[in-house]
């Protein structure tokens, strides 16, 4: 599983987070442990009581546990991993509490750990916590037999084209994945041999160079919506500074944008939002099938939970009329009689424990087959409508330059070659 943590505060907040359903199609609390409360809200405002004793700001530490696609790990496997993050950060017997979230047909789990120990009234320090969770990550997928991330095995290996929470946040505002984004800054910089090489490839794919603040170099698109280039194109500052040169000979962020507002006419405006309008409409239509499906899958869960509750109900008062009373259980305590059946129906208890969860985790992976197959049908729909928004940008682009003046039109299409020769000679091929 990979893991990912941080120390935090705000105990009602995370709570609220934890328990959402915008984004997730189920949410379970699953296990409330040490608090005086079952809540999960109340029971993280007891957190915020007992931290207001100390000077601690982030007295929890909050986990997630991710375990890799189309792999269905049970309850037990996500518990035995919580229990194996806590004996090595050091957080045994804390209280904590797990919740489950699904969507996209992935199941993980939250793990929130309360850090301060109330005997004492002090904090636990946790010290190097992302090298310990990275050991425990490493422990999971060679128990599980999972494929190991190549990340995960050397952070040499990372993906490039990782995201940050606020990249994510503006690709999903344009209706882009954020690793498309960065793909297309990564192409036009790798086939640009300087300045006006690489304005001309961004401006082909609907982008302005900017300058941004600090010195700094940004990208701007038609919306506005601005580009770190360095970050997108996954290079360092210093050597965009050595290709890009000076950035004083560009236009401020606040100008580029006003220049690209004049550009964009009304008849523009009215394309982009009719064309924005046709490629969310498939989309509409996926989401409506998958509300239903969580809907109905949250109906099964719950007709199984009245099952598994009813049965549960009836087998133990089975097991209690087992046991004599009166005179008899006086006897077949004297004899040892009582103590066997106490320990058969012990047995009994724990085997429909592991039964009945078996049930849930099946009935769990039946249902994430199900929604996977339809989370394909929605990433191939978002595929083609991430497709017809970047030919978007690029036909917006092509729109505003035929109606430049002619000089300036001119200048570009010098500039359009220039970089079409420098990828020419990064493949090797010279036209």
């Amino acid at each position: 599983m990979i893991l990912k943590a941080k120390e935090r505060g705000g105990g009602a907040q995370l709570a609220r987070y934890l328990l959402s359903m915008r984004e997730n199609d189920h949410v379970e609390l699953h296990e409330v442990r040490g608090f005086v409360s079952d809540d999960l809200l109340d029971a993280f405002r007891e957190m915020d009581a007992i931290a207001a004793g100390t000077r601690c700001k982030n007295y929890m530490f909050s986990a997630s546990l991710n375990p890799p696609g189309g792999s269905d790990p049970t309850v037990e496997d996500f518990e035995k991993a919580a229990d194996a993050v806590e004996r090595k950060l050091g957080l045994e017997n804390q209280p904590r509490a797990i919740v489950f979230h699904e969507k996209d047909g992935r199941r993980h789990a939250h793990v929130v750990w309360s850090r301060i120990d109330a005997e004492r009234m002090r904090a636990i320090n946790i010290s190097h916590y992302k090298l310990r969770l990275r050991d425990v990550s490493r422990d999971l997928f060679r128990e599980h037999g999972w494929e190991m991330p190549k990340g995960l095995l050397d952070w040499r290996e990372r993906d490039p084209l990782g995201y940050t929470l606020q990249e994510w946040q503006q690709a999903r505002r344009v209706g882009l994945n954020p690793k498309q984004i960065k793909t297309l800054f990564k192409e036009c910089w790798e086939h640009s041999d300087s300045a006006p090489a690489f304005a001309q490839a961004l401006k082909e794919r609907g982008f302005t160079l900017a300058r941004g603040d600090r010195r700094g170099f940004v990208a701007i698109d038609y919306r506005g919506e601005v580009y770190a280039v360095a970050r997108q194109a996954g290079v360092k500052t210093k050597d965009v500074a050595e290709r890009l040169g000076d950035p004083e000979s560009l236009p401020s962020v606040d100008e580029a944008q006003k220049v690209i507002a004049a550009r964009m006419s009304e008849r523009l405006k009215g394309f982009v939002r009719q064309s924005e309008l046709e490629a969310a409409r498939g989309q509409k239509a996926l989401e409506f099938e998958r509300s239903e499906m969580a809907g109905r899958h949250r109906q099964e869960r719950q007709m199984l939970h009245d099952a598994l509750e009813k049965r549960w109900i009836a087998e133990t008062n089975a097991r209690a009329a087992r046991l004599p009373r009166g005179f008899s259980g006086v006897w077949k305590r004297i004899t040892g009689g009582y103590a066997k059946i106490r320990a058969q129906n012990e047995r009994e208890a724990w085997n429909a424990l592991l039964r009945d969860r078996a049930e849930r985790d099946g009935l769990v992976a039946s249902q994430l087959d199900e929604r996977r197959d339809l989370q394909r049908e929605i990433r191939q729909q978002r595929e083609r409508q991430q497709t017809d928004l970047l030919l978007l940008r690029e036909d917006i682009a092509r729109y505003q330059e035929m109606n430049l003046p002619e000089r300036e039109r001119a200048s570009r299409e010098r500039e359009r070659d220039r970089s079409r020769r420098g990828r020419g000679r990064d493949s090797g091929f010279e036209p």
